[in-house]
């Protein structure tokens, strides 16, 4: 065969690789899976700061997502456990997938009911739908995860996954630009809040996760491969560590909410003699009250495991031998170095992110303005970033790009003091939100390859849903914060505050890279 049919070939299986049906799916299943989070950050946070509630009280919403950062510790129940009736009738990854699909529709309904201005019940009533809504969400892209691996062979997983972030996006612009324009036709704006706006474009959105309902309704099952690591427990036993799971989410529960009265009179206490510094001792308090809230569930949980309620076994499968695994292949020293990288990688564009609609709106843009450049560009200057950090990370590798997307993303933050000094300028918005995605796409496609590569293939699961939450989990923390600092320190200050946050992940980068070469020459 000549060279030119040999090209002519090529180009052909590709694009009839295109043309595959798993690719379509994936495609549908990524935009189911991008619809909710935005409803849970951006788009409610637009909402509550349109409803009149402060600053604070929005950006501590952000912590309904923790869902996401906490999924490791339900991903093997979801993995293994069956669903009465719906296994058996729909397989074990499409019945987990029909649940979560309906729980977030209904999540979603919950909060198109719950009007924020009509007091405190409806505040929480409003919270504990975010809550489900991130829960139903992370366990979604959990299936979703396990579907992907298994519907097909490995020579098509890069295709699939770049359908189903491509559908993730949309999916986002959805839930993010298209709500805003929603809420802007029914009606609503900062000067005259309508609930009634809001409430149909929640239900909107409600309607619009039936493409992920109906799609998993179509699919078929994937055929299942065990690896060589799979363990098999009987339903009892899972049913055992789903009684754990409760116990210990309950305890955490718990202990966060009963801890209430005696934070506040800790705060009370220690601001009175705080000074100027009464934001951060409000800070450190909350951060011991929510490190009491995890000790009082951990405690719970080797409780429960020394009485016997969940097998001892199944707990050391699911969670020691994965940990253990990665220990034993970087040491101590290094394995704790690699985890602070993942963990505070992407700390100051998250904690940014929390208080970024609400300072677009505080600067006096509109909805609209929000919706087509925040959203629709940013997403697309997203994209050409993820283009460039790919090809630019096969070119010079993994740590080269690290390091690069980190000072970018420093430098991406440095610019929304531009922004806060420039008041409600078009031009410098669009610069603005052009370079921080962009810095912003070409930094997560080195990080995922990052993490990509920590991971053993006999623990890929565990251990790539362990990262992918350490990845998130404190700079949401810290994020929740983001509206109280705003409101002491005012945005400028802010916005150098997330930029130095930055400054360390610089070196982390430097010395992982250092270590691991270290490693593979040695």
């Amino acid at each position: 065969m000549s060279k030119k049919n040999e090209k002519t070939a090529a180009r052909d299986r590709m694009f009839q690789a295109w043309l595959h049906p798993q690719v379509l799916i994936l495609f549908l299943l990524g935009f189911s899976a991008g619809i909710p989070i935005l409803l849970i950050f951006s788009t409610l946070s637009v909402w509550l700061r349109e409803a009149g509630i402060d600053r604070a009280a929005v950006t501590f919403f952000s912590w309904a997502a923790l869902g996401y950062s906490f999924k490791f510790i339900w991903a093997p129940l979801i993995d293994k456990m069956p669903l009465p009736l719906l296994t058996s009738k729909l397989g074990r990854r499409r019945s987990w997938l029909l649940v979560a699909q309906l729980s977030i529709m209904a999540a979603i309904v919950w909060m198109a009911c719950t009007n924020p201005v009509l007091g405190e019940r409806k505040m929480i009533a409003m919270a504990l739908a975010a809550v489900l809504l991130g829960f139903s969400s992370a366990t979604q892209d959990i299936v979703i995860d396990a579907y992907r691996i298994e519907c097909i062979g490995v020579s098509m997983q890069a295709l699939l996954a770049s359908s189903y972030v491509a559908g993730y996006r949309i999916g986002m612009l959805v839930a993010g630009a298209g709500s805003l324009y929603l809420a802007t036709l029914f009606g609503t704006t900062r000067e005259l809040y309508r609930f009634e706006a809001w409430q149909m474009t929640y239900l909107i959105m409600a309607g619009v996760m039936s493409v992920g309902v109906i799609t998993t309704l179509c699919i078929t099952e994937p055929e299942i491969n065990e690896g060589a690591n799979t363990h098999h427990y009987s339903v009892q036993h899972y049913l055992r560590f789903l009684i754990l799971f409760v116990l210990v989410a309950a305890s955490f529960g718990g202990g966060f909410f009963f801890s209430a009265p005696l934070v506040a009179s800790a705060k009370e206490k220690f601001i009175k003699g705080a000074g100027t510094h009464v934001e951060l001792v409000g800070f450190v308090v909350e951060s011991c009250r929510l490190m009491l809230a995890l000790g009082v569930a951990v405690v719970v949980a080797r409780g429960a495991v020394l009485l016997g309620i969940v097998d001892q076994e199944v707990v050391r499968a699911t969670y020691v031998a994965p940990l253990r695994d990665f220990f034993s292949r970087y040491g101590i020293k290094t394995a704790i170095l690699l985890l602070l990288l993942v963990g505070f990688y992407r700390v100051s564009d998250i904690v940014l992110g929390v208080v970024s609609n609400v300072f677009y709106l505080d600067m006096g843009f509109s909805k609209n303005v929000i919706a087509t450049v925040t959203k629709t560009f940013g997403l697309g200057m997203t994209l050409v970033g993820g283009f460039f950090g790919g090809m630019l990370t096969v070119r010079f590798g993994v740590y080269v790009i690290l390091f690069a997307g980190a000072l970018l993303a420093v430098g991406a933050n440095l610019l929304f003091m531009l922004l806060a000094q420039s008041g409600a300028d078009l031009t410098v918005l669009t610069f603005v939100i052009g370079a921080d995605n962009f810095c912003s796409g070409l930094a997560s496609t080195a990080f995922i390859a990052f993490l990509s590569s920590l991971t053993n293939i006999s623990f890929t699961a565990v251990q790539y849903a362990l990262f992918s939450s350490l990845m998130t989990l404190f700079p949401k923390l810290i994020g929740g914060y983001s509206g109280t600092i705003v409101a002491a320190w005012g945005y400028e200050s802010f916005f150098l505050m997330t930029a130095l946050m930055g400054l360390p992940v610089l070196l982390l980068v430097w010395l992982s890279r250092d270590v691991i070469e270290s490693k593979n020459r040695g």
